[in-house]
């Protein structure tokens, strides 16, 4: 990028449609085109109105009969009409026209929001269309009471970014300004994001930066610069971020962050895939998003394979200044251990309680060691000095569910036993837990891939789901992987709610509850500090010690059926004090049959299982925090 290219005072909206009380303005960035219109209908009746283009090659009008409502599209010299790139909402699809909205015409009921900032707040991930019946904005405020009283502390809404077609995961979104109309209309995912607050969860949405979907992609039709014509993602053409005219590609794409936060008060931003955002600028486009973010209050979490330090480290340190990573490392570990999985990138892991205890203590397995899956080439950085906020574990998400054939849940995987226990790893761990919806009662939904773009592409797209499986010598059911262009894959995938009060389902819920209740009350502040707890791995369990305001915890997880080696120097309690019991992941409430641990609790240790204790004086055993 060029040196006078770097600076630019960024509006939150540097293109697309404002509703004003006295009428409409519009602008459009295409810089090479010898004329723009607008066609604007209303009722009926069309009005043609010509822009006018600046020397940066914005063009603008303002239109005075114009108001909320109002359908428009974009005409150019050569009879083209096009959508709005930054259309606020998309009524008849991301072919059809456009719809100018007022997003001051809506009440936020919540006047006593204010944005928390990042502290490592434990994540609900959601997908709209799956989490409810009606899989819409409106209707997914119906299980806000569940999730809150789950006690994590913020949702993650998948990319709502309208998409071609009525289900998508997201992450083929095209009109990146605008709320998926499958999901309802802008307003309405204000109140979700409204009645998120209301009941105290910060609210994340997840943006897709790195590639545009394969169908209603109009951006090339207004500037070929907004895309580079080397280096593509695996998912399609990047961004232009730093050749001529990336100026305006960047406005773009950090005044669409800042868009989220100012119209729809979301608190924070997932960004998808940061290693696939080839960027040689200084500043790079994630520092400058994360700029815009903070500029109000809010925080970021990338998605980034590297493993690279930089990414999570504050701009005032050299760093790009996002809070924090999805740290998926700790994933593959659990995953090798539970199900002995070594295709693609699991390669790279052995699953042991000693890579385990390791990535535990760090935050990230590779931090530079060579990996397998890049060929032998090193992978990461060191990590021990970055605070545990700035690492996102999980033992599911929906790329680890979804990109199964069959799209199973690690639940469906494993044993009971089994994902009891990593489960209580993941909610008592140092790092930041996230949760995919359902995890928590253990969901009989899969999770599966859908799309619906229908036609020759999406003949194209489950002919290459079915290859992508056979190549990679991946096995699923009887007659073959589920299309994903099916119904049926997107109905399958909706979570069931009334099963969380049966049985099983009911005692993994109380599980979690509990999990995360100790959470909330023990590892907090200063806890979580890197000084204030120790990691060990024992024979095939890890043990987590934590030294907290009211004494000491204790974690002790085993993922495999392997008996607890017995007790040592790091588990002897602190002078005068004995360990007692608060959770035991085979406890009966939780759907185990152990028998109370008594007065040893290392005696009867078998795994699978997880223990957390509480030191407390000897002879005065008391109810758990």
């Amino acid at each position: 990028m060029k040196a006078e290219e770097k600076s630019s005072a960024v509006a939150a909206r540097p293109v697309g449609a404002w509703v004003t009380p006295s009428g409409v303005s519009y602008r459009a960035w295409a810089p090479d085109e010898p004329e723009l219109g607008l066609q604007v209908e209303r009722d009926g009746t069309i009005r043609r109105i010509q822009l006018a283009a600046d020397e940066a090659g914005y063009w603008s009008i303002f239109d005075s009969a114009g108001r909320a409502g109002d359908l428009y599209r974009f005409g150019f010299a050569d009879g083209r009409l096009r959508p709005d790139v930054a259309s606020r909402f998309q009524p008849q699809g991301v072919h059809g026209p456009s719809e100018c909205i007022d997003p001051r015409t809506y009440h936020w009921q919540c006047g006593s929001w204010r944005r928390p900032g990042w502290s490592g707040q434990s994540i609900y991930e959601i997908h709209v269309g799956g989490f409810s019946g009606a899989g819409t904005f409106r209707d997914a405020i119906t299980g806000l009471d569940h999730v809150a009283g789950l006690g994590v502390e913020a949702i993650e809404l998948m990319p709502v970014a309208d998409f071609a077609g009525d289900r998508n995961w997201g992450y083929d979104g095209v009109a990146l300004y605008a709320p998926a109309r499958c999901y309802g209309r802008p307003d309405e995912l204000r109140s979700l994001v409204d009645g998120a607050h209301a009941r105290g969860l910060a609210v994340i949405l997840d943006v897709v930066y790195n590639h545009l979907g394969p169908s209603g992609n109009y951006l090339p039709d207004y500037s070929a610069d907004y895309f580079r014509t080397d280096q593509p993602t695996p998912w399609g053409r990047a961004f232009n971020l730093d050749g001529p005219r990336s100026r305006a590609v960047r406005d773009f794409l950090v005044g669409n962050a800042a868009y989220w936060l100012d119209e729809f008060r979301f608190d924070g931003l997932r960004l998808d895939a940061t290693h696939a955002l080839p960027d040689r600028s200084d500043p790079h486009l994630l520092a400058e998003i994360a700029a815009a973010v903070h500029a109000r209050g809010g925080f970021l979490v990338a998605e980034d394979e590297r493993n690279d330090a930089r990414i999570v480290t504050p701009a005032r340190n050299g760093g790009i200044g996002i809070d924090a990573a999805w740290a998926d490392d700790f994933h593959h570990q659990v995953r090798v251990a539970l199900t002995g999985a070594r295709e693609s990138y699991f390669e790279g892991y052995c699953g042991s309680a000693a890579d385990l205890a390791s990535t535990l203590s760090h935050g990230w397995t590779y931090r530079g060691q060579p990996y397998a899956p890049w060929g032998g080439r090193p992978r990461g950085s060191a990590c021990a000095h970055l605070p545990p906020s700035a690492f996102v574990i999980c033992i599911e998400n929906h790329d680890q569910i979804g990109n199964r054939a069959d799209g199973e849940r690690l639940e469906h995987l494993v044993t009971p036993g089994q994902f009891r226990a990593a489960s209580l790893l993941l909610c008592l761990s140092p790092y930041v837990p996230m949760v995919f919806m359902g995890q928590e009662w253990a969901a009989s939904t899969p999770f599966l891939f859908f799309t619906d773009h229908g036609g020759e592409l999406g003949g194209r797209i489950s002919a290459g789901r079915r290859r992508e499986f056979a190549q990679a010598g991946r096995r699923w059911s009887p007659g073959g992987p589920p299309d994903p262009e099916a119904l049926s894959a997107f109905t399958q995938s909706k979570l069931q709610w009334p099963e969380r009060t049966d049985g099983p389902h009911a005692a993994t819920l109380e599980l979690y509850r509990e999990g995360f209740r100790q959470r909330r009350a023990c590892l907090r502040g200063a806890a979580l500090e890197r000084s204030h707890w120790n990691v060990r791995q024992m024979g095939g369990f890890v043990a987590i010690r934590y030294q907290v305001s009211d004494g000491e915890r204790l974690l002790v997880a085993g993922l495999r059926p392997e008996p607890f080696p017995g007790p040592s120097r790091f588990l002897e309690p602190p002078a005068g004090r004995i360990w007692q019991v608060v959770l035991h992941s085979e406890e009966q409430r939780f759907g185990g049959e152990a028998a109370p641990p008594g007065s040893d609790p290392w005696r009867s240790l078998q795994g699978p299982a997880a223990l957390w204790l509480q030191a407390v004086e000897e002879g005065h055993r008391h109810a758990a925090a």
